[in-house]
């Protein structure tokens, strides 16, 4: 699909209902492909990783989810059409793949944490097929035997649809890198999606979402752990925004 620039990386610039056919356009031609979501916290990792920079570069697809970086398209003359985040899309992917029988395999997550994920679907999609969920130890992704053993399991399931938790960069250094070592039709890193499949972790309502609020929602869920990311890290964006423009 075509890409268009949003300051240090490219874009696509879809609806919600287009992503939902491109992907599954990607599973009726059978190539394997990845997609990735980018935020404001994405994009700071990409000023200073260059080898994520050209795994988001490579991705079949680039989706943009968080408001900050809708606005900041504004700013800049190339407005993106919708945020759509690994949270909002995988629900309505597994409404569509319960209706046509596509195969999931949710990976990452603490212990527990994806099979329940699982439950949930299954309860409210009846037939959607969860074809496997795994949950692998802490730093799998240096250690080739535990490497193997997860694209071994993930191989053995063949799901239409992977979704990859793992948080960034961890889960697009995973899939870029491993993509031809499992066999999925569709990758999909998805962060924190499989937390809120399980509610374990709350979603910020619709209105705080929707004024791009949703990252100080978060913030008062887990001040300790996310007070650096949004109040340090995240506000060099601001910089960039002069600096890509």
């Amino acid at each position: 699909m075509k890409k268009q620039k949003l300051l240090n990386t490219y874009v696509n610039n879809v609806s919600m209902e287009q992503t939902i056919s491109e992907i599954e356009e990607m599973i009726a031609n059978d190539k394997k492909s990845y997609i990735v979501a980018i935020n404001v916290d994405v994009v700071m990792k990409i000023e200073n990783d260059s080898y994520l920079k050209k795994i988001v570069d490579s991705a079949d697809m680039v989706l943009v989810d968080g408001k900050p970086l809708i606005w900041i398209s504004k700013m800049h003359k190339q407005p993106v059409k919708a945020k759509i985040s690994g949270s909002d899309l995988v629900p309505k992917l597994c409404e569509v793949a319960a209706k046509k029988n596509y195969t999931i395999f949710i990976l990452g997550g603490k212990d527990g944490i994806a099979e329940k994920a699982k439950k949930n679907l299954e309860r409210k999609h009846p037939g959607i097929r969860v074809v496997g969920t795994y949950a692998p130890p802490f730093g799998f992704e240096k250690n080739q035997r535990e490497l193997k053993k997860t694209n071994d399991i993930i191989t053995k399931a063949k799901p239409d649809i992977l979704i990859a938790c793992f948080g960034c960069p961890k889960q697009e250094k995973y899939i870029y890198e491993n993509i031809e070592k499992y066999d999925a039709k569709v990758s999909i890193c998805a962060g924190a999606t499989v937390d809120f499949l399980a509610g374990n972790v709350k979603r910020a309502p619709k209105w705080m979402s929707e004024h791009g609020l949703e990252w100080f929602y978060r913030f008062l869920q887990e001040p300790k752990r996310m007070f650096k990311r949004y109040f340090v890290d995240d506000l060099k964006i601001l910089k960039l925004i002069f600096k890509y423009k």
